[in-house]
Formats: structure tokens, sequence, C-alpha cells
């Protein structure tokens, strides 16, 4: 019991990714971890997608996105992975999406509108929800509905501008975490909820520090948050959010501080892929986890 116990609050390292990259997208996909895009250390995006099986501590190479993108955003639901958006190879937020059925990619019906810098995530009745990040025009104020059963999009009122955000649903709830309004100087500590019943976006305890470029999961009744960057550098800190106490407790850090990376919830552990380990663009493949007590 001992040794469970210590294993639970201790990172553990796993088998890097193969191509080191930063500002990927990445969702949980039948009992793998599904890494999309990003950018290389040349400075190129990419079109590769990986996929982790924690079972195996093995890696394989999926077909290649249609695109190249960068700062896209994942989700996924009932064996489907959908990727919104992103930055192309203009440099230009993307109004695309895409689905992996585990067998191929098709186009999804084009969004409301272009987003790049967002995040994502799915909730239990198969709505896949794009908040935050950027327009062609500036900051996103709305958010980006798709209703998988249907493939059809919605907007609606988004949490407050920002981009380089996380997001994570919980309980029936959708959760934005952090985020900035422009460079790594700019980072906030904003928590908002959206309760789709209400059709309102509430504001809760903020994080204990701010972070932008950072990555959040919902695991065992708490939201994650990990990783982000900031002018001293890239954020070690880990904190987990209590809906039921409405407050945060702080988590052993990080090992491998990153921005960029993905953040997936899977096998009872929140893992932290991919990611740049200093400000600005540079790589990595490291793959942590952790299973919170």
């Amino acid at each position: 019991m001992k040794l469970l116990a210590l294993l639970a609050a201790t990172w553990l390292a796993g088998s890097p990714l193969p191509e080191p990259r930063t500002e990927v997208a990445a969702a949980p996909l039948r009992g793998e971890i599904v890494v999309v895009g990003g950018f290389l250390a040349s400075g190129a995006n990419s079109r590769r997608v990986d996929a982790y099986r924690p079972a195996s501590g093995r890696w394989r190479r999926l077909p290649d996105l249609p695109v190249a993108v960068d700062h896209a955003a994942a989700a996924s639901w009932r064996g489907r992975l959908v990727v919104v958006g992103g930055y192309g190879a203009d440099r230009r937020p993307l109004r695309a999406a895409f689905l992996w059925d585990g067998v191929r990619w098709r186009r999804l019906p084009r969004p409301p509108e272009e987003r790049a810098a967002a995040a994502a995530a799915a909730t239990s009745d198969g709505r896949v929800w794009v908040v935050g990040g950027r327009t062609r025009g500036g900051l996103a104020a709305r958010m980006l509905v798709l209703d998988l059963r249907t493939a059809r999009w919605e907007s609606l009122p988004g949490p407050a501008p920002r981009e380089h955000l996380a997001a994570a649903a919980l309980g029936g709830r959708v959760y934005a975490l952090g985020g900035r309004s422009a460079g790594i100087d700019t980072n906030v500590a904003t928590v908002q909820a959206y309760e789709p019943g209400a059709g309102r976006w509430a504001t809760l305890a903020p994080l204990p520090g701010s972070r932008g470029g950072t990555g959040a999961a919902a695991l065992a009744g708490q939201v994650v948050s990990v990783g982000g960057e900031e002018p001293p550098g890239t954020i070690r800190s880990v904190f987990a959010y209590d809906p039921r106490a409405r407050r945060w407790r702080r988590l052993p850090d990080l090992p491998t501080p990153r921005h960029g990376l993905g953040v997936v919830a899977l096998a009872g552990r929140v893992w932290a892929v991919a990611g740049g380990p200093e400000p600005g663009l540079t790589v990595s493949g490291a793959v942590e986890s952790l299973a919170p007590r």
C-alpha cells in the first residue's frame, strides 16, 4: 500500500514522442493518446499524427492530418477524434475541422469562424466545445460547438476573450483555464465554467498563478492544470481544482516544465506530452504522467 501511494503521488516518465514538437493538439482515443501537428524544431508546422498506448509504452504513427497545423485544438468522443483550427502554413487561423474515425481522416463542415490557439473539450452528450483562441480579426469572443451526432456547428457566447488557454469537461460543465491576451507577459489566472443548461459562464476561484500556453484534463472529479510559459521561464507547478470544495490544491511539480504541450487524462493518470521546455520555439518529446490522489 505504501508503494502504491508513493507511485500515485509521483510523475513517471514514458516513452518519448518519436518526433519532438511543441504547440501540439492531443486527446485520448481508444486507450491511446493521439498527438496531432505542432511546430518542429525547424519552425515548420507539421501534419504528423502519433498515437501512444500507455499499456505497452509504444508509439505508432497514424495517417497524417490533411493539412499542416500548429496551435490546433482536439477532443474526442466515443472513438472519434476531432481536430479544430490552428495556424496554417500562411500563419493565419484556419476555418477547418477534421474527424479521425480510427480508419481515415475526413473533413467536417466548416466551423462558423476560424480559430487558432484555442482549447477544446468534449462532453458526454457528444458535443465538442471550442473556447478562446484567435480569429483573423483578433481574440475570439464566441464559443464554437460541434454536435458530433449531427455534424452541425453552433456559435455561443464564449468565456472572457483570451488565447493559449486550456479547457476540460467535468460533470457536464466546460472549464476554461488561464490563457493570455497577447505575449507571455499578459498571462491570466482566470477560470470560468459553462453550464449548458444555464447557458452562461460563471467565474470560479482563479488559478494560484497566471499561466498561458497551458493544458488541462479532468480526472477523478478534479480539473488538473499543467504547464505554461511566463517571462522567467516555463511553469513547473501543477494544480488540481475540486468543484465541490471550490478550491485549488498543489500537486507534485512537472519534472519537465513545458508550454504548448498536450495534457490528457487516460488510464487513471494525467499525461503531459511534448511541448517547449523553454519559452518560444523549443521542442520536446517528453512524456510524463501523474495519478492525482
